[in-house]
């Protein structure tokens, strides 16, 4: 079992989203003029694709004269450091584990929706010539991003398994995957789009999430937004219900949207979206989970604060 670093939000990031995303002019008064959104479109989050692609947030404020930035940051931690620097009042898509280690850190953040369950979207995988299964991955080194679904998902294998010795390398999912096909590493913490391509060149899933870890994507805000606006927040969870409606009404027109964002086949839109676990509201399954995930966490040594479920759920208001 190797050692966790803790999990510090450095200076230089802050001052990078600050100079990245301006927050100028945003408010006048307590009167919202604009509303920050990231736009994450990966692993297949077709509620947000559609949301954005139909510009149906843009028709839901245009009366109030509010306008809607949609920002491309995909982490989740960044997202986190954003909304702490003021420039994001809402992260479309983030996962829990990003969730709880940014309130943990005082970075006080509201899950607001559910975006989906992606159970089978998380990969751990490996070349053709790497290990045959998950019990020779004792002595190994597998690269993917710290702090994210991905790390819990190893660290679950490690414990369930019983490995030793294995040496995650902290780096992004496109770096992970160029690492492996290029025999640096002997597997790669992977999701989505990345799998396919990955099985295409030669690539094989060890293991999904299934029976290790039950992922769940969220849309979050920062506290301070959402008390001082909670009707913004009451609105945008029911466009994006809107959009999930489509998606279950229109899948076909749905899939060309996120084919056509994600630059892939619609037969790879498909499977993406077969993968995907998409969701629709806030479960007692997804609390539990949620306990879970902060005591995995602190376990690790990757929270010290105190997090609460209340707290992380205290704004998934009943949207009609």
């Amino acid at each position: 079992m190797y050692r966790i670093k803790k999990y510090v939000l450095t200076l230089s990031v802050f001052l990078l989203f600050i100079s990245t995303i301006s927050a100028g002019g945003r408010r006048d008064g307590n009167e919202l003029t604009e509303i920050n959104i990231s736009y994450v479109k990966s692993p297949f989050n077709l509620q947000v694709m559609v949301m954005k692609e139909h510009g149906l947030l843009e028709k839901e404020f245009a009366r109030d004269g509010i306008a809607v930035n949609w920002h491309e940051i995909t982490s989740g931690a960044k997202q986190a450091e954003a909304m702490a620097a003021g420039s994001l009042d809402i992260a479309s898509v983030m996962n829990t584990a990003s969730v709880i280690i940014a309130n943990a850190a005082g970075n006080n953040v509201d899950i607001i929706d559910v975006v989906s369950r992606p159970v089978d979207t998380f990969t751990i995988m490996t070349a053709a010539e790497g290990p045959a299964d998950l019990s020779e991955l004792s002595g190994k080194t597998v690269a993917g991003p710290k702090g994210t679904v991905l790390h819990q998902l190893l660290e679950s294998v490690i414990r369930k398994e019983g490995l030793e010795n294995v040496s995650l390398v902290s780096m992004g999912l496109p770096q992970a995957q160029a690492a492996l096909l290029a025999g640096q590493v002997d597997a790669a913490l992977l999701a989505a789009a990345l799998v396919l391509k990955t099985q295409d060149a030669g690539g094989r899933i060890l293991t999904t999430s299934a029976g290790y870890v039950q992922p769940l994507l969220v849309s979050v805000s920062p506290r301070s937004f959402t008390e001082e606006y909670p009707e913004i927040i009451r609105r945008y969870r029911k466009v994006q219900k809107e959009s999930y409606r489509y998606i279950m009404e229109n899948p076909e027109k749905a899939l060309t949207i996120g084919a056509s964002q994600q630059d892939i086949s619609i037969e790879a839109a498909r499977e993406l979206y077969e993968r995907s676990g998409i969701a629709e509201s806030f479960t007692a399954s997804d609390e539990q989970g949620l306990i879970k995930d902060i005591a995995f966490l602190r376990d690790l040594g990757m929270i010290e604060g105190e997090v609460s479920t209340e707290d992380l759920k205290s704004r998934l208001l009943d949207v009609q």
